[in-house]
């Protein structure tokens, strides 16, 4: 069975693409299918963002589509201020890594050097008949305005998020770390979904 990520973030796409591959999923991606296409993110939450991706993938493509999208809350900011759906989008321009790193640093060097934040996850897949949707939280964890040095390429908050449970950045969680904080990383839970509704 053969699925299109409709993503161009490379951290999605490796999260998820080996451990579908070993339930006889194959991964197709955007890049592989040489599709220039960008969808009009004007959703208000995770799942409706991830709901125009999938569509819009499946309609140009024909192959059953998943769509995903993070929404990024942080509890001292004030609503104006929130990243919500605009976690990369600020001010109209699509931030790289390195720009989104800088901007979000600075941001919580003014509002003191530590926030508490958490991240609102939705999935999408899309047949062409009725979509099939999952969404999550990742809960109470911190940024903080010095990164790491360590990249996860597509997701760079990951160099500056710590997880208090063992007091380490997203970049350097072990499995195990994971495993421990099972509620917030629900991997497991999302190849399941995927496998159950393609």
């Amino acid at each position: 069975m053969k699925v299109l990520f409709a993503t161009t973030n490379p951290a999605k796409i490796k999260k998820y693409a080996e451990k579908l591959k070993k339930r006889n999923i194959e991964v197709l991606t955007i890049k592989d299918l040489g599709i220039n296409l960008k969808p009009n993110e004007i959703g208000k939450n995770a799942i409706e963002n991830a709901y125009i991706k999938a569509k819009a993938y499946y309609d140009t493509t024909k192959i059953t589509s998943i769509g995903m999208d993070n929404n990024l809350y942080i509890e001292e900011l004030p609503a104006e201020k929130q990243p919500g759906t605009h976690v990369r989008r600020v001010n109209g321009k699509e931030l790289s890594d390195d720009e989104m790193i800088k901007y979000y640093c600075s941001l919580v060097n003014e509002y003191g050097g530590k926030l508490t934040a958490k991240w609102v996850y939705g999935i999408v897949i899309y047949d062409g008949k009725q979509p099939k949707e999952y969404s999550w939280t990742k809960n109470h964890f911190y940024l903080v305005d010095k990164p790491c040095e360590k990249r996860n390429p597509g997701y760079p908050l990951d160099s500056m998020s710590i997880m208090p449970e063992c007091n380490k950045y997203f970049v350097d969680l072990t499995e195990e770390d994971k495993n421990q904080n099972k509620e917030n990383y629900r991997e497991d839970d999302v190849i399941d979904f995927i496998v159950n509704n393609i």
